[in-house]
């Protein structure tokens, strides 16, 4: 064979090497970026949108979602940190740093010369036997038990910009959730039962979850209208009180005062018409849906809904039809012919109460309510109130994943320790490459506590080491108390989490990082 072919296979190993190289670099560049933002004592990230609009945050998911990253296999990290929101809600940046060190210790076994498909079944092998693990040292929970919820959802805010706030919002994500969760089919929890609505003004202090409805619109008042009904019958409408509009563009020339006089009459009688009828069955509060085609009400129809008596509230989203029509019972009604009583929903009070600087219309005292739950937020300024917001979501999934898989197990890394202790056992028991590669993911797993133990501003080594140390003496409860600066049991600490919240970002973190190792070329398309 002459020399000039057998060059030509060296160069193009030699691209392959390449690609995977840039892209591990890629992959662990993203994950750095979110290291720091690890853990109670992890740092906040401040994202300056090109708007002007500045968020301050410290959730992964939310963090790469709004970073650009052009690089492809950078892309699947920020995916990776999206699939754990989905799944898990919580442990968005764990999931991200998890996998950042595995693609480092890919990289050394490729140096080795370890083969990638080598590498990526040990590590399906690995994270199975991960989650085993994990599986083994959990411990069930009751949803009766209200502490043991509470005491998750602290944890998931610890490391939040609220976290001072946790004793009241934890509280209320536990009772949200087991407000909406249906004890026949737990598992069909849909978080979108629970409305957050969030106000500026005032402190996180005066957050409240609300017996009822809260709806973010004023009452419209421009015609005098009632802001306040009690023994409210609800009509929660999808049609438009305003004059019917042609369905082509066309001008009508009136030449002659009577005819003018005419059209305004036919208007006036068709509005007062349809109010006519909405009044007959009793209605006394009107929800309308906000409308693309014209305006849903006009000033006339607002001037004899007033007389009528009628609250209006206007401009509902249409993604709030279905949480509405679930609370109160009632149904949305699409064409004034079909304003029944009993498509009505009934509630107690209606009224419009000033919130900070804003108003809000609140329903209360709701007849026969369905399975939803409102929570109403304040914050002192926008970006508190949005950071509250993403807070109180990740703990609401923390206790979703409670209901769906009722496992909790220890915080402050113990987990972590376990497993790579266990898998460094493990990986005694195997043979050749696939030993090597066990042994490379049990140490990976060390970047969580070593990360939590960096951000405290502890010595990592010292930390890391004597968790090992404790592990191996059979302490598997042990992980590092950050308030103190030392190991303890997170057990005693009360420092929990769902046991979804683990097993999903080992999972998910592994999928990434075998993905990432099997490509070994990328082929621009134009």
């Amino acid at each position: 064979m002459p020399p000039k072919q057998k060059n030509e296979l060296y160069k193009e190993s030699a691209r392959k090497k390449d690609v995977r190289t840039s892209n591990i670099e890629a992959a662990k560049a993203v994950a750095d970026a979110v290291r720091t933002s690890l853990g109670p004592r992890g740092m906040d990230k401040m994202v300056a949108a090109p708007n002007g609009e500045v968020i301050i945050t410290n959730d992964g998911a939310t963090i790469l979602q709004k970073m650009t990253v052009t690089q492809p296999a950078a892309k699947m990290l920020v995916e990776l940190s999206k699939s754990q929101d989905v799944v898990a809600g919580d442990g968005t940046t764990s999931v991200v740093v998890i996998c950042g060190a595995l693609l480092k210790k890919c990289q050394e076994l490729l140096e080795k010369g370890v083969h990638p498909t080598i590498i990526s079944d040990s590590f399906s092998k690995a994270a199975a036997k991960a989650c085993e693990i994990l599986e083994s040292i959990a411990i069930p929970v009751n949803m009766e038990d209200r502490e043991a919820l509470i005491r998750a959802a602290n944890t998931s805010l610890s490391s939040k910009v609220v976290s001072q706030y946790s004793s009241l919002l934890s509280p209320m994500a536990v009772d949200a959730v087991l407000r909406v969760m249906d004890p026949a089919r737990p598992n069909m929890l849909d978080l979108r039962d629970i409305k957050v609505v969030s106000k500026v003004g005032g402190t996180i202090d005066d957050s409240e979850m609300v017996d009822g409805l809260v709806f973010d619109q004023k009452a419209a008042k421009s015609a005098g209208g009632p802001t306040r009904m009690e023994d409210a019958k609800i009509g929660l409408i999808q049609f438009q009180i305003s004059p019917p509009k042609t369905d082509i563009e066309n001008n009508v020339i009136v030449s002659d005062y009577n005819q003018m006089d005419r059209v305004y009459k036919e208007e006036r009688n068709y509005i007062l018409s349809v109010v006519k009828k909405i009044k007959a069955s009793g209605c006394n509060v009107l929800l309308i849906q906000k409308s693309i085609l014209r305006d849903a009400v006009t000033d006339l129809s607002l001037h004899y809904l007033a007389k009528a008596k009628i609250m209006v509230v206007r401009d509902i989203e249409r993604d709030e039809i279905e949480l509405i029509s679930k609370t109160l019972g009632c149904l949305p009604i699409a064409h004034v012919d079909n304003m029944k009583p009993e498509k009505l929903g009934a509630a107690k009070l209606v009224e419009e109460v000033e919130v900070g600087k804003g108003r809000v219309v609140k329903i209360t005292g709701i007849e026969n309510k369905g399975r939803t739950a409102t929570v109403l937020l304040r914050g002192s300024n926008k970006m508190v109130l949005e950071e509250a917001d993403r807070s109180l979501h990740d703990a609401l999934c923390v206790i979703r994943c409670l209901v769906n898989k009722r496992f909790l197990i220890a915080g402050g890394s113990s987990p972590e320790v376990q497993m790579s202790m266990q898998l460094a056992h493990w990986s005694k028991t195997l043979q050749g490459m696939e030993a090597f590669c066990v042994r490379a993911f049990a140490e990976a797993l060390e970047v969580v506590p070593y990360t939590l133990a960096e951000n405290a501003g502890l010595n990592p080594i010292n930390i890391v080491t004597e968790l090992r140390r404790m592990h191996a003496a059979g302490q598997k409860y042990a992980g590092i108390n950050v308030k103190k600066g030392t190991i303890t049991d997170m057990l005693e600490e009360n420092v929990v989490q769902p046991l979804l919240v683990t097993t999903s970002a080992v999972t998910l973190a592994t999928e990434c990082v075998r993905m990432i190792l099997k490509i070994d070329d990328i082929v621009p398309t134009r």
